[in-house]
């Protein structure tokens, strides 16, 4: 197997055209996102965008256990633990700005890619891994998927543009994703619209196949999209698909979320006594998960309800940063990923004692809207 963090290759189609193919390349770490594959995958879709032989991009983890697992928040917290740890509020934020300003910008390029990507949301999906799939043309999940915003459990939020895509669904089921990092599966993620369909993983060799014998037409935009939608038509299985966990229980969740605040939230979950193990592991994970994480997924909601991705892409990027630099994200990294003793000290003893100050400090951005490492992000970018 190749060394490299992403694999590319092009798929010739039967009407002279190419599919690009880009494989993360990490199964051993479940194909964590890392720096270098960031800044490799976006170096590649900036070339394929302009190249017009490329007619679609497909987009898939290495392994058979996921796609992607998130960010590599290990990196990010070796970044932070160099520094003096008696000086938490002093950390050099460096690294993590790099980091951050070049996820958000590919997950931002994904979104508005001018040819359709594929994303093989196969196993597991959480974090960073959706922030890659979030945006996809046609994102496509199987009979093993499982996807995930877990970030209360190490001290940060739903990011990679989910404070925008969670408060697009019913009300109150993306807030209670976010509180309580809720796994979901393949007929999950299609009633919640993270999913456009359900493909048999064992009809993968196949559907890959399929797309480099599909007629693209004129390989205008129209006939590229055409074309895929037609492929996809035939391999789609939406009766493989688990059984659902979230849309016949809508309406409990949004009675229990609410529309007072995290605090109430929280605390209505937490009372929550309804017999179901998917409730009860989210109670579980909420209880131990990050108070001031839990003001945060509310505050971003609301403040992403009415604005644009790249806004909230703008905002996630300056939050994330504090977080890093002055949050609790460090602390949870190490309690879960480093010495593991699960065991992690959080700033605040619970979610109703988190002082609105406290709040404020993470929430007020680092930059001035001139100098923000992302104001440019959504003008003038390159077509193919």
């Amino acid at each position: 197997m190749s060394d490299l963090a992403v694999c590319f290759d092009e798929l010739p189609t039967r009407g002279g055209g190419r599919v690009g193919v880009a494989r993360l390349n990490a199964p051993k770490a479940l194909n964590a996102l890392s720096l270098e594959m960031i800044q490799r995958l976006e170096a590649k879709l900036d070339t394929w965008a302009v190249d017009r032989s490329v007619v679609a991009v497909w987009l898939e983890g290495a392994g058979d256990k996921a796609f992607c697992a998130g960010g590599d928040v290990v990196a990010l917290y070796r970044s932070l633990a160099e520094q003096d740890d008696t000086h938490v509020a002093e950390r050099d934020g460096l690294f993590a700005e790099t980091y951050f300003t070049a996820e958000y910008r590919l997950d931002h390029r994904i979104h508005t890619y001018p040819k359709p990507i594929l994303v093989w949301g196969d196993g597991i999906v959480m974090g960073g891994g959706l922030g890659l799939m979030a945006g996809g043309f046609q994102r496509l999940v199987t009979e093993t998927t499982r996807i995930a915003m877990p970030e209360i459990t190490i001290g940060l939020y739903p990011d990679i543009g989910a404070s925008w895509f969670l408060g697009r669904m019913p009300p109150g089921l993306g807030a209670y994703l976010g509180l309580t990092g809720a796994q979901l599966n393949a007929r999950d993620a299609l009633d919640l619209g993270l999913a456009d369909r359900l493909i048999p993983r064992g009809r993968r060799d196949d559907l890959l196949g399929a797309l480099a014998e599909a007629d693209y037409g004129d390989q205008g935009s129209a006939a590229r999209r055409l074309a895929v939608e037609t492929v996809l038509d035939r391999f789609e299985a939406r009766d493989q698909a688990p059984e659902g966990q979230v849309w016949s229980q809508r309406d409990h969740l949004q009675s229990l979320v609410g529309e007072t605040g995290a605090a109430d939230a929280v605390s209505r979950i937490l009372a929550d006594t309804r017999d179901d193990p998917w409730l009860a592991a989210n109670r579980a994970r909420l209880e131990v998960g990050c108070p001031m994480s839990a003001h945060l997924v509310w505050r971003m909601l609301e403040r992403h309800r009415h604005s644009g991705l790249a806004d909230a892409f703008r905002d996630e990027l300056g939050l994330s940063v504090q977080c890093c630099r002055q949050g609790d994200f460090p602390e949870g990294v190490r309690a879960l990923l480093i010495d593991k003793d699960k065991q992690p000290r959080w700033s605040h003893v619970d979610v109703a004692s988190v002082p609105e100050a406290d709040i404020q400090a993470l929430m007020t951005s680092p930059w001035s809207d001139e100098k923000h490492p992302l104001r440019d992000l959504g003008v003038g970018h390159r077509v193919g």
